[in-house]
């Protein structure tokens, strides 16, 4: 606290006629001092802790800034781009501009029912054939999704693991994992490059990689990027390097979503 701070303070009781004793005369002191301390605190000087993506929104608009995929907004309010996409009427390849309003609440699609007595409907007539018919068995998108995650995820570091994931307080929807500056990030499955950027607040450098229909993972605070959108990698690929951006030490922040929801990675991840 500087000179100038402790002297309005001093003045400030000498003038003041309220009868206080000794120690409520000291406790007065030391509060206005903590008072003055705080209101002449540097802010550029405070070192933020990284944060945490919100939880699912609903409601409201995001308006786009330069820099923005759809991915990543989807990833930042933790919902699922398809359906962002579909209530805002993108289409694939789901390009938006600086400045676009994006809908964030849930649009509930109903059935129209035909107003009035409906008309009788014909008969089906079915034609017997002595033909043999073959039957396709077409597989669900959940059947899809579940071989994806029986194999095919490596680690994307390789540092011990600091902080667990977990949907409680403190609210971690990933894995943070320790390392030291310049160590390699790696591509925990193949995929595309979707996003990467420093827009996402609290993620640092982030990047998220697409690696199909169901599932994204992302790699957040590092020091550099060695990838861009639109770029194709494969598993183990060297994407960027451990850094401290948007934290307050060297690590790697690691996230794993389906359908826009997060998931343990260590349901995911080879044992060491």
């Amino acid at each position: 606290m500087s000179g100038s701070g402790v002297d309005k303070v001093l003045d400030f009781m000498k003038i003041t006629r309220i009868s206080l004793s000794d120690c409520s005369k000291k406790i007065l002191f030391l509060t206005a001092c903590l008072l003055i301390a705080s209101c002449s605190h540097d802010p550029a000087r405070v070192i933020v802790t990284d944060l945490r993506s919100p939880p699912k929104v609903t409601s409201g608009q995001h308006i786009v800034q330069r820099g923005e995929t759809l991915y990543a907004i989807a990833w930042f309010y933790s919902r699922d781009f398809r359906e962002l996409a579909q209530n805002n009427n993108i289409r694939s390849p789901y390009t938006i501009y600086p400045g676009q309003k994006i809908n964030l609440s849930i649009r509930r699609y109903e059935a129209v029912k035909p107003s009035g007595t409906p008309a009788s409907q014909p008969k089906e007539v079915v034609a017997k054939s002595n033909v043999p018919v073959k039957k396709y068995t077409m597989k669900s998108p959940a059947q899809k999704s579940s071989s994806f995650t029986s194999g095919g995820w490596q680690w994307p570091a390789d540092g011990k693991i600091i902080s667990a994931y977990s949907l409680q307080m403190p609210v971690n929807k990933g894995i943070d994992i320790g390392g030291k500056l310049g160590e390699p990030v790696k591509a925990a499955a193949s995929g595309k490059v979707v996003y990467a950027g420093s827009d996402l607040s609290g993620y640092g450098r982030l990047i998220i990689l697409k690696h199909n229909s169901s599932y994204l993972s992302a790699y957040a605070h590092n020091r550099d990027l060695l990838v861009h959108e639109g770029d194709s990698v494969k598993a183990g690929q060297k994407i960027a390097e451990i850094g401290s951006t948007g934290t307050t030490e060297p690590k790697l922040h690691f996230e794993i979503r389906r359908d826009g929801k997060p998931v343990d990675p260590m349901g995911y991840l080879p044992g060491r």
